[in-house]
């Protein structure tokens, strides 16, 4: 029997991204997930995606994240499935996700950071990606 995680589609990496960050903190919130629901339902490059994978995608995150590595791995199989022009999208919903509830964890700073590095995303523009997100998701 193969142990190896299953293949991602690119629509399948954007969803595995988004779910990393929230888990990041080992705590998954409400206003995360409902982020992650929005964003896949209206966004365009989610257009003709199965809703029922998001299950299947978030426990191979879940699985991934406890592995040695487990991140390095999961960073393989998006970088192996998710175009290069898709880097920045993928960083954005990273921190869509990461402001969804208010509060941004260390824990979700790295991550943000390692993805920012992953994806060689430069640091003016992730800056403005993380402003965008802070601006979206600001509170009253």
């Amino acid at each position: 029997m193969d142990d190896s995680p299953p293949a991602l589609s690119a629509q399948d990496s954007l969803i595995a991204i988004m779910i990393a960050v929230s888990a990041s903190d080992e705590h998954i919130r409400t206003s995360e997930l409902v982020t992650i629901q929005q964003i896949v339902n209206h966004l365009p490059v989610f257009a003709g995606y199965d809703p029922d994978r998001m299950r299947v995608v978030a426990q191979t995150v879940f699985d991934l994240l406890e592995e040695d590595d487990g991140l390095d791995s999961l960073f393989g199989l998006v970088r192996d499935a998710l175009p290069a022009r898709l880097f920045e999208t993928a960083y954005a919903l990273a921190c869509d996700v990461a402001a969804a509830d208010g509060k941004l964890m260390q824990s979700e700073l790295r991550l943000l950071e390692e993805i920012r590095h992953e994806f060689e995303i430069d640091r003016l523009h992730g800056a403005a990606i993380e402003r965008g997100a802070r601006a979206r998701h600001a509170r009253l």
